[in-house]
């Protein structure tokens, strides 16, 4: 196991404590095993590497990360890595893309079973069920997700602030104090703009900012040629026509989708544009929105479909329209923070009885002022007046 050890070493020795995802603070670590879910690029390793580093302290045999892919597991298992790990006095065991072992449920329940005082750490894709594997993880397991970054991550990575999450309820009753403790700090929309084109992921401080579109593109390839192919078992064929429907989608997006005719550009079956859909959504490449009132079950038709995030507009089409891409950030956001979210039948998001119409600086009120709650999200004002709010401030929510 020398070259696991090795390998995790080098990597903890690149870690640093500059900036912690804000689920580091809200994961029960002590929990005796626990799933870290989310799109590939979120920073899923780096929080496992610095809870190693910054939260354990370990001495060094205590503590292994590893990736499930490793070539290790070319020639040997999950449930005997880890008796050799236990027995050498490991404690604290850290698996990267979990999704990536054939075995990985089955395996991490005789783990859990057989080493209580064991506490493991796993991550996946998104897009995994992990409580629908070959054996019952339901009760061993807690799980988090862990979305890209909101505004405000992005701004305490790059300005090196500490703005502190605010909740939607304090945006609605209390934006007009709020954004100007923020405004007197910085220039929140020149900063704005470059999030929504490239500030999503936290790539965005070891790259060319202009390399980014690439960087989201290979990650699309590999969600789907890699993650989505382990996951739904998909061959290169199937690959091939669930990317041409992606590109068929960002084309329109956000749109209300005629599966019948996305079949025929695909090329594919309606059941099938139906399950592609599905896997997308779960992936964290596609968002949905189901209208008011009617119930949420799988395979079912999304009343209208989005983008996941705004940087994946910008990576898969040229000039997005401003429009497109300012829902796709509320959505985003709102999603990001558990909110349930549906089309209304006025307005473009509804949360409960509030209702929020998206715009730009000039968006009134005429489509929504009938209603007796309700907000108008508009880009470009720094500050808002009433009940129109600033769209930026709605990246500060965690």
């Amino acid at each position: 196991m020398d070259i696991l050890f090795s390998n995790s070493q080098n990597l903890l020795n690149q870690t640093d404590g500059k900036f912690f995802r804000y689920l580091f603070d809200k994961i029960e670590w002590n929990q005796r095993m626990i799933a870290i879910k989310g799109p590939r690029g979120s920073g899923k390793t780096t929080l496992m590497l610095q809870r190693i580093k910054y939260g354990i302290k370990p001495q060094s045999y205590e503590a292994l990360y590893f990736s499930a892919d490793h070539y290790w597991f070319y020639t040997h298992n999950l449930v005997e890595t880890t008796a050799t790990f236990y027995e050498n006095g490991g404690r604290f065991l850290f698996i990267d893309e979990v999704h990536k072992y054939p075995n990985w449920s089955r395996e991490l329940k005789n783990i859990y079973d057989s080493y209580p005082d064991l506490k493991v750490v796993f991550s996946s894709s998104s897009a995994l069920d992990i409580y629908r594997g070959e054996s019952d993880l339901s009760r061993r397991v807690i799980s988090y997700e862990l979305p890209g970054m909101s505004f405000r991550e992005y701004l305490n990575l790059t300005q090196e602030k500490n703005f502190l999450p605010v909740s939607l309820a304090e945006i609605q009753n209390s934006h007009s104090q709020i954004t100007p403790e923020i405004t007197s700090k910085l220039q929140p929309l020149p900063a704005f703009k470059e999030y929504l084109k490239r500030g999503y992921l936290p790539i965005i401080t070891e790259s060319n900012p202009e390399s980014i579109p690439v960087f989201l593109q290979q990650i699309i390839n590999t969600v789907v040629e890699s993650d989505l192919a382990f996951i739904a078992d998909y061959n290169a064929g199937t690959a091939y026509k669930v990317k041409k429907l992606l590109g068929v989608l960002a084309e329109s997006v956000p749109f209300k989708p005629n599966v019948s005719s996305i079949a025929r550009k695909v090329e594919t079956s309606r059941d099938s544009v139906y399950e592609w859909l599905t896997q997308l959504e779960k992936a964290r490449l596609l968002n949905f929105l189901i209208a008011e009132g009617k119930g949420i079950s799988l395979l079912q038709k999304p009343d209208k479909v989005y983008l996941e995030n705004t940087n994946l507009s910008y990576a898969l089409k040229a000039t997005p329209e401003i429009g497109s891409v300012r829902e796709t950030f509320l959505l985003n956001q709102l999603k990001n923070i558990k909110k349930e979210v549906r089309l209304p039948k006025s307005g473009d998001f509804q949360l409960d009885d509030l209702v929020i119409e998206v715009g730009g600086k000039n968006k009134d009120a005429s489509q929504v002022n009938h209603l007796e709650n309700y907000l108008i999200a508009a880009d470009e004002i720094e500050l808002g007046f009433g009940k129109k709010v600033p769209l930026w401030i709605f990246g500060m929510m965690y």
